[in-house]
C-alpha cells in the first residue's frame, strides 16, 4: 500500500507540532531529533524524508509556534491593559509549551540560524504592531518605542518568573511588571469602565 501525499503531509505536520511544543518547553538544543520522532510515533530514520536538516525542522517549528500566536489568547485581547495582564500571567508562565515562542526561545534563537532568526523577527514585528494598535488614542510619543519597551519587559519578566524557584517571587515579578506597564498608559475614566 502506497504512502499518499496527504498522509505524508499529516505526518510532517505531526513532527512540526511536536517540535514546536517541545522546543518551547526544552529549548532548541533540549530535545533530540530521535526524541521528537519517537514522540510523534515515528522512527528516527524517517526524519530525512521530511526535512533536509535539523535546522529546517527548527525553522518550521518556530514558524508554526509563531503562527499559533495569531490564534492565541495572548494576541486576542481587546485592550492593551488586557494584553499586558494576559501575557504577564501565571497561566502563560506555566504553559511554556503552548506559550509565546519569543519569550521561550529568545536566547536560543540569538544563537540559531539566520532563517530561524528571521522567523523570530517577523513574529516580533507582528507583536509590536499589535501593541501599537492597542495603545490608547491619547498616547504621546513614539508608539513603536513604547511597544518595544513593553515587549522587552514581557520577555524579561517572563524569563525571570520562569527561572526563579520561589513561586511568590515569580508571581511578584509578573504582577509588578504588569502594573508598571499598565501605569504608563493611563486611560480616561469613560474608557476605564470598559477596559
Amino acid at each position: 500500500m502506497g504512502y499518499s501525499q496527504a498522509e505524508k503531509a499529516e505526518t510532517h505536520q505531526r513532527i512540526v507540532d511536536v517540535a514546536s511544543r517541545r522546543f518551547r518547553e526544552l529549548g532548541l538544543d533540549g530535545i533530540s531529533v530521535a526524541d521528537i520522532m519517537k514522540e510523534a510515533g515515528l522512527t528516527v530514520g524517517g526524519f530525512y524524508k521530511h526535512f533536509a536538516t535539523r535546522d529546517d525542522l527548527v525553522v518550521e517549528a518556530m514558524a508554526a509556534a509563531c503562527e499559533q500566536m495569531d490564534r492565541s489568547e495572548l494576541t486576542a485581547q481587546p485592550t492593551l491593559k488586557k494584553s499586558i495582564q494576559t501575557y504577564l500571567s501565571e497561566a502563560h508562565r506555566d504553559d511554556i509549551a503552548s506559550g509565546c515562542p519569543l519569550s521561550a526561545l529568545v536566547n536560543d534563537t540569538a544563537r540559531s540560524t539566520d532563517d530561524a532568526r528571521e522567523v523570530f523577527s517577523e513574529r516580533l514585528e507582528a507583536s509590536l504592531a499589535l501593541l501599537e494598535s492597542q495603545m490608547p488614542e491619547e498616547t504621546e510619543g513614539n508608539r513603536r518605542a513604547k511597544a518595544m519597551l513593553i515587549y522587552s519587559a514581557y520577555v524579561g519578566a517572563m524569563g525571570l518568573s520562569r527561572a526563579v524557584p520561589d513561586p511568590k517571587l515569580s508571581k511578584q515579578i509578573l504582577n509588578s511588571v504588569a502594573t508598571e506597564l499598565i501605569s504608563l498608559f493611563p486611560v480616561k475614566k469613560a474608557q476605564a469602565a470598559t477596559a
